[in-house]
């Protein structure tokens, strides 16, 4: 099979949304300069670079409550700051309550029974038992072709790791099992890890 985009897929599904598989979950945290606190996934999610640490999320739809974006990327307009909570397969229950396109005072933390904690160097709100959460302040939003796509990068100024994730030395996702999405509505979780040598190395 083989088709355009711009012509359609003529699948009941579309396929896209499955063929970049698994993705990362970015579960952004905000507050906004009114004070509310904010919570939602991203799933078009990644580390972007190393020297100095930066990640990236894209918001890929709209609320009418927030003039051509959702709660997250406004937030962060108006703040400059956010935080990247990773996501346990443990959380994926609370994860998904705050993916919900909820009203702009909705606390979703409080809505999905999800410890707060402060930030160290950013005014920003984090899930206080993920097992790693990075804090950010934003370096650019980059609109994208097509409504309502924003890409927001940051560069990681604080990083909290949960303490019983990291075993020798090293942060060990076996210890919490990383959930990820695939396409549609399915996820994936993390369970066997191996390493391969670099031909470098």
């Amino acid at each position: 099979m083989f088709y355009e985009p711009k012509n359609g897929h003529g699948l009941p599904h579309n396929p896209f949304n499955a063929v970049v598989t698994p993705r990362p979950i970015g579960w952004i945290s905000t507050r906004g300069a009114d004070g509310l606190d904010n919570l939602a996934p991203y799933s078009f999610f990644n580390a972007v670079a190393y020297v100095p640490p930066q990640v990236m999320f894209a918001s890929t739809s709209a609320k009418a409550d927030r003039d051509g974006t959702k709660d997250s990327v406004a937030n962060i307009r108006d703040t400059g700051v956010f935080a990247v909570n990773i996501v346990e397969y443990a959380a994926r229950d609370a994860m998904n309550q705050t993916s919900g396109a909820w009203d702009r005072e909705t606390d979703e933390f409080a809505q999905a029974g999800i410890v707060k904690a402060d930030c160290e160097t950013i005014n920003c709100p984090r899930v206080a038992h993920a097992p790693a959460t990075l804090e950010c302040k934003l370096t650019q939003v980059v609109q994208l072709p097509g409504e309502a796509n924003f890409a927001v990068f940051g560069e990681v100024t604080g990083v909290h790791l949960r303490d019983n994730c990291i075993v020798d030395g090293a942060f060990d996702v076996t210890t919490f099992n990383p959930l990820a999405r695939l396409g549609y509505r399915d996820y994936a979780v993390v369970h066997e890890v191996f390493s391969l040598q670099r031909p470098d190395d």
